[in-house]
């Protein structure tokens, strides 16, 4: 399985999930987990995800990702789970 971890911060709004959620079923990637938290009017989303079924490539997947969070005014990143957890170790 390959997994991804997609993150998403912003100002809270109505339906961030969805939409989020929403792509990643457009092109068959399966949501595993979700935490999400609202820190006053600031929203906080952590997904982990199965891209093995991605229907386009992992890197255009991202993009798409990345330019949704900008039209909602979000940043959004999806990354492959090995580059996640090489960023977080020390």
């Amino acid at each position: 399985m390959k997994r991804a971890v997609i993150t998403v911060i912003g100002h809270d709004t109505v339906g961030i999930l969805a939409r989020i959620a929403g792509e990643c079923a457009v092109h068959k990637v399966n949501v595993l987990e979700v935490t999400q938290s609202v820190l006053q009017d600031m929203f906080v989303m952590m997904m982990m995800a199965d891209v093995t079924a991605c229907d386009i490539p992992f890197a255009e997947f991202a993009e798409k990702m990345a330019a949704m969070g900008k039209e909602m005014g979000l940043s959004v990143q999806a990354m492959n789970e090995e580059i996640f957890n090489a960023m977080h170790t020390i």
